[in-house]
């Protein structure tokens, strides 16, 4: 066992907290983060204040164990060496590119421990590696920056796109972009440069473009996606009934699609290129309208029949609903936005490393996978309890422990690590992280009264304690 002395009694105690640590020292080893920022920023550079410290103090801000960039900083001001000042300067100035770059180390870091302990999810699609994709807005932010405190208006630092590997849960990918009004497709170019052959993408109606759908199958790749109703297309076959998935009935037709002008700049023109794509169109014919009022969904995608048939696809599709549960983790259980940072590449750097956070808990999830079973860790254990922990634990655990002594774990390889997780995983109080899932909502009764009115709590159960009591 490599932990003695203090380092046991917290091991024996409080096991996440340790794993989590364990990782973070893992995978985010200072010297290689140092080399990261060095071979990604243009403009920025290092001198005092390195970029390993300032993921360091924003680490703590996302996890909870610390409410502000500036109450991390002044809880131990001598290990970052620079003024407050300096601090904000070089969150200001972090290029986005750095952040992704951060989000993909994090990543070829953890998803190697995730197969180590066997701990994958089953594939959504055997045979294809799964990717499923999202945008993601940055909350508006508080208006500190000079040219916002003359608006009203919310002031939005940036958004992202966000890549989910469904198998082993971690975020892949992020393609972050500082214009918190651009559209989505806009970024499109970029995320296609990512795609690789005989993966298979899953993606929501705003990616349902002729060039994004276009650039997909140039590179051998496949795409299920819901059918934007701007989308031009010609009818091939007529509908065929398919049969049934939960709530909806489901037929099937081919369409066509022609590549045309693109005005997202996702495809190269290429006279070689196909010129039109034959797709598979699936509609879901569903028992209750959605909140939209939709009664029909429509799903396009270029699978082979062989591989999934109709009702795969629609089924493949509700997968896409794994990322909107990460997108919760980030939100609710982490602080991955921050309305004090209203600098686009501050928010976005504070966003980026909120995802490695989620890495971090994804893959301690993991571990309790591979020694609890599957469905126990998804049926029972709360990331929100998980994180809750760490942010009440760590402070007091990082006092007790010197930082020196934390360094065992960066050198660690992928087998050691495992191991190691496997060994604290053991020690879990599983009831500690139970979830408590609340039932149906009900409607919310009729209010009555004035907006600005005030009334008596007291009298009102007063009153309620006489109507209960009347014969």
């Amino acid at each position: 066992m490599l932990l003695k002395n203090v380092f046991q009694r917290f091991a024996d105690r409080f096991p996440v907290c340790v794993m989590i640590q364990a990782l973070l020292e893992n995978a985010m080893d200072p010297k290689i983060l140092d080399r990261l920022f060095g071979d990604c920023a243009e403009a920025q550079y290092q001198r005092e204040l390195l970029f390993s410290s300032t993921v360091d103090l924003m680490s703590l801000v996302v996890s909870g164990v610390q409410p502000s960039v500036h109450a991390a900083y002044q809880a131990d001001p001598e290990s970052v060496g620079v003024s407050i000042t300096s601090v904000y300067n070089k969150l200001v100035g972090i290029e986005p590119a750095v952040s992704a770059a951060l989000v993909r180390h994090n990543y070829r870091q953890l998803s190697p421990v995730v197969r180590g302990l066997k701990a994958c999810l089953p594939p959504i699609l055997p045979g294809y590696s799964t990717k499923i994709l999202d945008g993601n807005a940055i909350a508006a932010t508080e208006h500190r920056i000079r040219e916002l405190r003359t608006t009203r208006e919310g002031a939005l630092p940036g958004k992202s796109l966000v890549v989910l590997d469904p198998a082993t849960m971690l975020i892949a990918d992020l393609i972050p972009c500082e214009d918190g009004h651009a559209q989505e497709r806009s970024l499109f170019a970029q995320l296609l440069r990512i795609v690789q052959p005989k993966e298979l993408w899953i993606e929501d109606r705003n990616f349902c473009t002729l060039g994004f759908l276009f650039g997909i199958a140039d590179r051998k790749a496949f795409f299920v996606v819901r059918r934007h109703k701007g989308l031009p297309f010609e009818n091939v076959t007529p509908w065929r009934a398919a049969g049934r998935v939960e709530g909806a009935a489901v037929s099937e037709r081919r369409i066509i699609v022609q590549r045309g002008k693109d005005p997202e700049g996702t495809t190269e023109p290429n006279p070689r290129k196909t010129k039109e794509l034959t797709i598979r169109c699936i509609r879901l014919t569903l028992d209750k309208p959605t909140r939209d009022g939709d009664r029909e969904l429509f799903i396009l995608t270029n699978l082979p029949e062989k591989d999934a048939n109709a009702c795969r696809i629609a089924d493949i599709y509700r997968k896409r609903w794994t990322l909107e549960t990460a997108f919760q983790t980030l939100t609710q259980c982490l602080s991955c936005e921050i309305n004090t940072l209203g600098y686009p590449k501050a928010a976005l750097f504070a966003f980026c490393v909120a995802v490695c956070a989620y890495n971090v808990i994804s893959t301690t999830k993991a571990a309790l996978r591979s020694v609890y079973g599957r469905e126990r860790i998804e049926n029972e254990v709360s990331s929100y309890y998980l994180a809750n922990e760490i942010s009440g634990v760590q402070r007091g655990m990082m006092a007790a422990i010197e930082p020196s002594e934390w360094v065992i774990f960066r050198s660690l390889d992928t087998m050691a690590l495992v191991a190691l997780l496997i060994q604290l995983a053991e020690k879990v109080n599983l009831r500690r992280f139970r979830k408590h899932p609340r039932g149906p909502k009900k409607p919310q009764p009729r209010r009555i009264g004035k907006n600005g009115g005030h009334v008596s709590t007291a009298k009102l159960l007063a009153a309620r304690k006489t109507k209960d009591s009347a014969p």
